[in-house]
């Protein structure tokens, strides 16, 4: 039986405990011998990321205990934190990065010993970091780990450098830093890991620099390899200021792959030396995406020939492409979203994917027999799928007639509706980055409100990725103009169609979405309050010394550069609007974020001082850019929905009250 109650007052099993205990992603999947291993997130473990090893006999364990946290902090946002190779007779070998320390570790996880550190640890700034790590067991005398070092030389956070590096296996560099062999010259900012081509010879990599962000453009780049492991006579072989290549990899037989955004979409291509580029499957659509992490791979080829992609326009599949003929079929399933992770084995693919009814799993297709099965972090519904969101893919239109994307969630409960004439209250989810993507997934954290009777709008606005270069090149030089229209204009068409109530929209995002919720609440009368987790609140120290090196430069593009445009960096930021600001909000901050720090929010709350705005400042011990520990998702949820419901009339004396200070 449906009986009738006001939107936001409805019973849901879905509690914010058990939507924290279903928050993040598997990640990183590759192959060790026949294994397949992985990482995990454990919010109930202190947010740690745990490594996964599914063995060849298809049981599932969890490799090293808490308090190991297998995660690297290259560019803060990190990337590929381990990798692994088998071995006749002694099994698999594994090194990666820790967490806690930053250091890189081996560890043989069927052997006696505990992990054992290969790096050392540095006291001058952030210290010695390390990301994309790839085995070389028969290099040097007892085998080489070939990464990322990101090595600080002073106490500012621009101060820092990176290079491609060699660490020995014998564990000879675990107190001594001479003994780490630098492979690259150190010309470029920024670098991902080498990949080393079949026969040995040569090496290619990625690399940029400021005030490029890896979407702008990057550089491939090759060397040749000396019988001693030295790289030599780099040169660039493409890719360029306007053109972003995301990843690159050899196929068995010594060509190299790369995706580029050359025709306006990342599209795939093989290096042909005499013909150069050559375009293998030309679609308006993305096989790549923003190289937000380091290591990141939509692509792989097989043994034998084929390449397993991903691809897709706002949502995406795993497909597999014939070089030769561009054909390129894809795998049958429910998934409508894969993760930036592949690696395969034989004629296996195996990646990470999930859909509107089914949360994150690891799934591997075999490409002989065309089956796909889940393989791990099998999906099982917590509660009845009737209180999942039915999402709606949908294309509004915006300012002068663009096209805005967006999912959007109505309210959904398999024993209540609304009353007779009442219209849902909605809330807008502005995505981070802003160089990011809402995906069409399943996540608890929607359902947790939808369930409850209030709706979720999130809107790929001008600058998201997943629709092709121009698309995300909307917010060049617009950031905090084209974002906030995008979403005001689905809010209002979503009022104007009678599908939520105008009188009862709210704003919420973290990171980038922070900056767009508060640049919102400080620059239209849309929204009745607003959450904003881990923003950006003043541009001017954001972009001076407010945050980590990888950004430090990235408002050059997305407002212009602060040398010559300082008003409009004033003008723009939330702090110096907040006179503006007549509504409630929630503001929610980690203490360790370096990314966003707390000063900036601690500025914003000086500046709306005495002003007689209902708000309230929830800041959280342990936690850094994007919350991870169970204990602060619950606090951060219920939170936002003690903001709505105050603030929307809704009775709901299940959830802690917050306290709205003025």
């Amino acid at each position: 039986m449906v009986s009738t109650e006001a939107y936001g007052a409805w019973p849901s099993p879905i509690d914010a405990r058990l939507a924290a205990s279903h928050d993040g992603r598997p990640e990183y999947v590759g192959a060790v011998g026949d294994e397949m291993w992985w990482t995990e997130p454990r919010p109930a473990e202190a947010g740690r990321r745990a490594l996964v090893r599914r063995r060849a006999d298809g049981t599932t364990e969890t490799v090293l205990p808490v308090p190991w946290n297998v995660r690297s902090r290259v560019i803060e946002y990190g990337g590929l934190p381990w990798a692994g190779a088998g071995r006749v007779d002694a099994g698999p070998l594994i090194v990666f990065v820790n967490f806690i320390d930053q250091r890189l570790y081996a560890y043989a996880p069927d052997g006696p010993d505990e992990p054992w550190p290969l790096t050392p640890v540095s006291a001058v700034g952030g210290g010695l970091r390390w990301v994309d790590p790839q085995l070389h067991l028969d290099r040097g005398d007892r085998g080489e780990v070939w990464c990322v070092l990101e090595e600080f030389t002073g106490e500012a956070p621009t101060d820092v450098r990176r290079v491609i590096a060699a660490v020995p296996l014998d564990g000879s560099a675990a107190d001594d830093r001479g003994a780490v062999r630098e492979l690259s010259d150190g010309r470029h900012r920024f670098v991902t890991g080498p990949k080393l081509s079949p026969d040995g010879r040569r090496v290619a990599w990625i690399a940029w620099d400021h005030p490029r962000m890896p979407w702008d453009g990057t550089e491939v780049m090759l060397a040749d390899v000396a019988d001693d492991g030295t790289f030599r006579n780099s040169w660039k072989f493409g890719g360029g200021p306007g053109e972003s290549v995301p990843q690159i990899e050899w196929t068995t037989d010594g060509q190299l792959l790369f995706a580029s955004d050359r025709s306006g979409w990342w599209n795939l291509y093989r290096a042909d030396p005499h013909r150069g580029a050559v375009a293998l499957c030309t679609r308006k659509q993305e096989f790549a995406g923003p190289l937000w992490k380091i290591g990141l791979s939509w692509f792989r080829p097989l043994e034998n020939g084929l390449i397993a992609t991903i691809h897709g326009k706002g949502t995406t599949t795993l497909g597999i492409l014939d070089p030769e003929t561009g054909e390129l079929a894809d795998t049958a399933g429910p998934w409508t979203e894969w993760v930036e992770t592949l690696t395969v084995h034989g004629s296996r693919v195996v990646g990470v994917a999930a859909s509107p009814q089914s949360a994150y799993e690891v799934v591997e297709l075999d490409t002989a027999t065309g089956r796909t099965r889940i393989i791990g972090a099998q999906h099982r519904d917590a509660v009845d799928p009737a209180y999942y969101p039915a999402p709606q893919n949908r294309t509004f239109a915006g300012p002068e007639g663009r096209d805005i994307h967006a999912h959007i969630y109505p309210p959904r409960n398999p024993e209540r509706d609304g009353h007779e004439g009442e219209l849902p209250p909605y809330v807008v989810w502005a995505h981070g980055g802003p160089t990011g993507h809402a995906a069409l997934v399943l996540d608890l954290e929607i359902a947790y409100f939808t369930s409850r009777g209030i709706g979720v709008a999130e809107v790929n606005y001008g600058g998201s990725t997943g629709y092709g270069r121009a698309y995300r090149n909307r917010l060049r030089e617009q950031w905090g103009i084209v974002d906030v229209e995008d979403c005001a204009a689905v809010a209002r068409a979503l009022a104007a169609e009678g599908t939520a109530d105008p009188d009862r929209l709210a704003i919420r995002g973290g990171s980038a979405g922070g900056w767009t919720t508060a640049a919102s609440l400080t620059s239209t009368d849309v929204y009745a309050c607003g959450t904003v987790s881990y923003p950006i609140l003043d541009l001017t120290g954001w972009g001076t010394d407010e945050t980590h090196d990888f950004e430090s430069q990235y408002l050059e593009s997305l407002i212009g550069p602060l040398a010559d445009v300082p008003d409009r960096y004033r003008a723009r930021s939330p702090i110096n609007r907040a006179d503006r600001l007549t509504t409630p909000f929630l503001l929610l901050q980690g203490l360790d974020d370096v990314i966003c720090p707390p000063v900036q929010c601690e500025r914003f709350l000086t500046a709306i001082e005495g002003r007689g705005i209902p708000h309230a400042y929830l800041a959280f011990e342990g936690e850094s850019h994007g919350f991870r520990r169970a204990d602060t998702l619950i606090a951060a949820l219920e939170a936002e929905l003690s903001l709505y419901t105050q603030t929307f009339g809704i009775d709901r004396p299940d959830i802690p009250q917050l306290e709205l200070k003025k």
